[in-house]
């Protein structure tokens, strides 16, 4: 591939040596770019150069320290597969104030084990409700209460030389009204008027809504707004606020490239995709998951690999587990676009199991999905941010001789503490009178039995340890959610903050104080056991090279209804994690050992002594057993 020369102008000024590492970049890359706009634009060529010549733009802006750290990604590209990843989430005024108080505050993270720190949405968003943050109106500059752009590099450095990869959201689907594009083309500018779904009367409108789902029925009904001061209608899947993005314009894709490069040469590694199911309109369709989806992250993928190499992506996927491999790459996608995506369906049925006490469901579920790509893996995690939707397929349901509405409606019962018997104590979010769809919010703690009221307490801790050896165990990174490290039951007071009153997740966004963190050093408290707990899990995973996550995870059959059993196998050795979901003893074969590889077995996670009797390994209550 020949330079392009807008490219090659922007280069003139480097050193040979730096010039030959672009072009044997571009060597590399060039293919997967081309094919990917080809797909999507009817002058691919002119796409590919423009695209080109922005990411010769970041290399040549590229500090030297970040120029150092993709070659030594490029040394290791399987760094972020490796048992040691082990992450956390937060928001920056939830956890530091600042981001210059985040950086004073990572004893906490480094003793948990923490190599991987996701900060929720920091860029500059809309005045007032924002979507939590992901209704962006500058995504150049970070939020002002939060501080710089220096500050954020220096936080990314500080967090480098501790070997944590710092990880910062980018919302695709959508821009706040607020955003300089969208002011532009509500001030008729028609160079960005084609930025957006923009539409003068309902026909197409009320076209695509025949088959669009609602995100937020409850304060967001419909997929479409008029807009006051266009007079006209404006795509808005998530709020009136919230204007849709028109990625069928080739000038959406070079603006959100120049952007990927700038938050990379901000130290930034790892770039969650917001909403990224939902880029691609195509009527008659509900509008996720569609096959442009996929060249439009290959084109984005692969102008930051020739500029950025350290750089990856994590899709923010929530969809069901049929829809989800594509966004780790299949067919002509394998190895191209995003490297990292949600593992939601683990998540849900961690929960389902807990429920109700079998592992049925999920065995059947889980271990039917095709393992990850060898280039890519899962971010695996107990809780997020979000709410919990009960994504039980039909089909999976069917195949064990239930219903997936009736699964998902008891578990929308247990987990709100509806069910008789249940410890939970979660709250309902986005009832759908129509559908009967309840969304679960709620902490790790409150939805296992440590909430406000302690229904559970001892179970609790058992069932929270339980739940995040399975996720630590299945490969990936898995992250843990802000609080939940701690065992904070939620926040008590969440909807007296301005604009929180109408959105209850905020009851599982508690804020983190320098107080709370201290309480994991107090003997016996819930913070300390469930900190130690988890610290723990990591500790033992970094040094349990099977897990790895080139592993694949082999869901094993034939297994007591209420064991979850999974099998690693690795050049290094061979990897077993028995996870009982029941408050009752279960049985395991111990011949399965030996046909597993484990001759010798051994548990390493509690070093629970192995006792056979009657052939049979007998598995205490909710216990969580990784056996090498």
């Amino acid at each position: 591939m020949a330079l392009p020369e807008a490219a090659r102008e922007i280069l003139s000024d480097l050193p040979e040596h730096r010039r030959a590492t672009f072009e044997l970049r571009l060597e590399r890359w060039w293919p997967d770019l081309h094919d990917a706009v080809t797909t999507l634009f009817p002058d691919p060529d002119a796409v590919a150069a423009a695209l080109v010549a922005v990411a010769a733009q970041g290399f040549v802006d590229r500090p030297d320290d970040l120029h150092q750290l993709d070659d030594r990604r490029l040394l290791q590209p399987d760094w972020f597969q490796q048992p040691d990843m082990f992450g956390y989430a937060c928001y920056v005024d939830r956890y530091g104030e600042t981001l210059k108080g985040m950086a004073d505050r990572l004893d906490h993270l480094t003793d948990l084990g923490v190599t991987y720190l996701h900060l929720m949405p920091l860029l500059n968003p809309r005045p007032g409700d924002s979507d939590g943050g992901y209704a962006v109106m500058d995504y150049r500059s970070v939020r002002p209460d939060l501080g710089t752009n220096d500050d954020l590099r220096d936080l990314a450095t500080t967090l480098r030389g501790k070997g944590i990869s710092l990880v910062v959201d980018l919302v695709l689907n959508h821009v706040a009204r607020e955003h300089d594009w969208a002011a532009k083309a509500c001030a008729g500018d028609a160079t960005y008027r084609e930025y957006f779904h923009i539409y003068p009367d309902r026909a197409t409108p009320d076209a695509f809504e025949t088959t669009l789902p609602e995100v937020f029925p409850d304060f967001a009904p419909g997929n479409f707004t008029f807009d006051d001061e266009l007079g006209e209608w404006v795509w808005t899947t998530f709020n009136e606020w919230q204007w849709d993005l028109n990625w069928t314009n080739p000038a959406v894709l070079l603006e959100f490239a120049d952007i990927v490069i700038h938050l990379a040469n901000l130290g930034v590694e790892v770039l969650r995709l917001d909403a990224i199911a939902f880029l691609w309109k195509r009527l008659g369709t509900n509008c996720q998951n569609q096959p442009e989806v996929h060249a439009i992250t290959q084109a984005l993928r692969a102008t930051a690999r020739i500029a950025s190499p350290a750089t990856l992506f994590k899709a923010e996927a929530i969809v069901g587990p049929r829809d989800l491999l594509p966004y780790l790459g299949l067919g002509r996608h394998t190895g191209k676009v995003s490297d990292i995506a949600y593992h939601n369906s683990l998540m849900v049925h961690v929960w389902s199991m807990l429920a109700s006490g079998s592992a049925d469901l999920a065995r059947h579920a889980l271990g039917s999905l095709p393992p990850t790509p060898p280039s890519g893996t899962w971010v695996t995690y107990v809780r997020c941010h979000d709410d919990i939707g009960w994504a039980i397929d039909d089909g999976d349901a069917a195949g064990k001789g239930i219903t997936g509405e009736g699964h998902r409606h008891f578990l929308a019962d247990w987990y709100s503490g509806e069910f008789e018997g249940s410890w939970s104590e979660g709250l309902v979010f986005q009832h759908n009178r129509e559908t009967g769809d309840r969304r679960i919010s709620g902490t790790a703690a409150a939805l296992t039995g440590l909430g406000p009221s302690r229904k559970d307490p001892d179970g609790a801790f058992a069932r929270i340890f339980l739940a995040h050896a399975i996720v630590a165990a299945w490969g990936g990174i898995p992250v843990v959610w802000s609080g939940d490290e701690i065992g904070s039951p939620g926040d008590a007071l969440w909807s007296s903050e301005p604009g929180h009153s109408d959105d209850n997740r905020w009851v599982h966004r508690p804020r983190v104080t320098d107080a709370d963190r201290a309480g994991r050093f107090d003997e016996g408290s819930d913070a300390q056991r469930v900190f130690d707990g988890i610290a723990r899990i990591a500790a033992v995973r970094k040094g349990l090279p099977m897990l790895h996550a080139e592993a694949p995870v082999e869901v094993l059959g034939d297994v007591d209804d209420g064991v979850l059993a999974i099998a690693r196998r690795h050049p290094s050795g061979n990897f077993v994690g028995l996870f009982n979901v029941t408050g009752e003893h279960r049985p395991f074969s111990a011949g399965r050992l030996g046909e597993l590889g484990l001759t010798e077995p051994r548990e390493v996670l509690s070093q629970h002594e192995l006792v056979f009797s009657d052939g049979s390994l007998w598995i205490p209550p909710y216990a969580a057993w990784w056996i090498v």
